[in-house]
């Protein structure tokens, strides 16, 4: 019963920082919001329900679950904002390590927005 609400919680929490993600750069909206999905199916049906019938989010779950893909307009904007804020991260670093991973994780992150697939048209 404790376990059922924590995972409500988690679930809740990682709403709120995705509907954050939509505002601010640099918090990644889609991972927090399948996340959330993730508790909620674990703890709620009602709320699983109702995250999946959101008008937001709602379609970002269902092409994950459904084509394990993001649709090319998420993936313009999380890229478009991505690139930026490790940018402005790395300008404001001094240790060239610390660049350097950046760098790479950029590149890592934005190549596997890219590579996930795009689910039909009919489904954005």
């Amino acid at each position: 019963m404790l376990k059922k609400y924590i995972y409500i919680s988690f679930g809740f929490i990682f709403v709120g920082l995705a509907f954050l993600g939509i505002f601010l750069p640099g918090i990644p909206t889609t991972p927090l919001i399948l996340l959330a999905a993730w508790f909620f199916s674990r703890s709620s049906e009602k709320l699983e329900k109702w995250l999946k019938n959101h008008k937001t989010f709602g379609p970002l779950i269902m092409n994950w679950e459904k084509y394990k893909g993001i649709n090319r307009k998420s993936k313009i904007i999380a890229i478009c904002l991505i690139i930026p804020t490790f940018a402005f991260s790395i300008y404001s670093i001094s240790t060239v390590q610390i660049k350097i991973f950046l760098g790479l994780f950029c590149i890592s992150l934005c190549s596997y927005l890219i590579t996930r697939p795009e689910p039909p048209i009919s489904s954005n």
